[in-house]
């Protein structure tokens, strides 16, 4: 039989084995994709990692950005001027995360080639299901370059700035 894992307290996450508490900081459907591209494109801007994750909604990527932040994975900083401009890169412990993620990757590699291999999506099929203008990358990048940051660096940026 195999061990049961006691029930801890770490702050105000309460889990069974560390494999848990891995998935509770790092798991989700956008926390790795945001990791990922924050380790290959080193620091970015909001919108430029917006950019990169076309079907991220704005409020999510905020929301997963401050829980990232919130653990440690990211470090945020706001430059003091108008617009404001905010950064994101990776921490020590993000970095730290990486080679489970290149494994990840690895592994979702060899399983698409197992299944027969990807076939490229086109932007927008007959039925019209792919492409809607709030994600096709044409949409996410005919925008004012930055112009999300102003409103993703919010009260926080004023209190940094003070």
């Amino acid at each position: 039989m195999p061990d049961v894992c006691p029930q801890k307290v770490l702050g105000n996450r309460i889990y069974f084995c560390t494999v848990e508490l891995a998935l509770q900081v790092i798991g989700g459907k956008w926390k790795p994709i945001i990791l990922f591209h924050l380790a290959t494109g080193g620091t970015q801007r909001f919108s430029e990692l917006k950019r990169s994750v076309p079907s991220i909604t704005q409020k999510m990527l905020t929301q997963q950005l401050r829980e990232l932040e919130a653990d440690d994975m990211v470090h945020r900083e706001v430059f003091p001027q108008v617009p404001p401009r905010v950064e994101y890169s990776l921490t020590d412990l993000g970095r730290s995360v990486m080679p489970v993620l290149r494994e990840l990757q690895l592994w979702g590699a060899k399983f698409e080639q197992q299944l027969g291999g990807a076939q490229a999506v086109a932007e927008k099929d007959s039925a019209g299901k792919r492409g809607n203008a709030a994600t096709s990358p044409a949409s996410v990048n005919s925008a004012a370059p930055d112009a999300d940051d102003a409103e993703e660096a919010g009260p926080r940026t004023r209190e940094a700035v003070a």
